[in-house]
């Protein structure tokens, strides 16, 4: 999907992503916070909030990564029990276990090892342009999600307008990579916000993605577009089965 223009051999790709954020998941922290300037955990927590997360729901986060997402929603459910953490990448859990303390499986979003109807949310923070198979993902989604659950997914795509996207395609595709060699010393963390441009640069437009979810069986699919850069997609799954 998203990421097949990354890729010249799309059966690669999952061993690739997994290797990738396996390489540069001890800097993935740092690196993130220069991306967002620092207004990742606010943004996180208010798009978490507006979509209702609150105590006594049951959250499912697929790609959890190091815990960013789950962290805020354990700040607003209060629990560290309500929330499930899945990612591909063992060296994301493994800080995210140390970090956070919630259950977290190993898995693909395509193929998620959980009960059907378990789940009051479905999350995905940055990672839906990284999937293999979004309809495959949005499948689990809603196989997971109790009757009028949520899916909430934060995603980041090429601005339309052309000089918004000059200055994205320089911040990110160039001073974010150098940003980032210099910070940490590696060149996996500059190979990591390479990769994240190319596939921010060659992401679904939102129009898209929310024609795929409605085309899911979803409901009320709405997407909220912030400096024509950053969507925050929400929609719910039926009460009822289809008669």
């Amino acid at each position: 999907m998203v990421a097949s223009a990354y890729f010249a051999d799309p059966a690669r790709r999952l061993s690739f992503v997994r290797d990738l954020f396996n390489r540069s998941a001890q800097h993935y922290d740092g690196v993130n916070r220069l991306f967002s300037l620092g207004s990742g955990a606010w943004y996180r927590r208010t798009s978490l909030r507006k979509a209702g997360v609150r105590p006594g729901v049951k959250i499912v986060d697929v790609a959890v990564g190091t815990g960013l997402l789950a962290r805020e929603a354990i700040t607003l459910t209060g629990d560290l029990g309500a929330v499930i953490g899945v990612d591909v990448s063992e060296a994301m859990l493994a800080i995210a276990r140390k970090n956070l303390g919630i259950r977290l499986i190993q898995a693909t979003a395509e193929a998620l090892p959980l009960a059907p109807d378990i789940a009051d949310f479905v999350t995905m923070g940055y990672a839906l342009r990284h999937l293999a198979d979004i309809e495959a993902a949005l499948r689990e989604a809603m196989r997971i999600l109790r009757p009028g659950g949520t899916i909430l997914l934060l995603e980041i795509s090429a601005p339309r307008k052309r000089l918004s996207r000059i200055l994205a395609a320089a911040y990110i595709g160039g001073i974010l990579p150098l940003l980032s060699l210099l910070m940490t010393r590696e060149r996996g963390s500059r190979a990591l916000m390479r990769y994240h441009w190319k596939t921010i640069a060659n992401c679904m437009p939102p129009d898209a993605i929310m024609r795929v979810l409605t085309e899911s069986g979803f409901l009320n699919v709405r997407c909220v577009n912030e400096f024509d850069l950053f969507q925050r997609y929400t929609a719910q799954k039926p009460d009822h089965e289809p008669a």
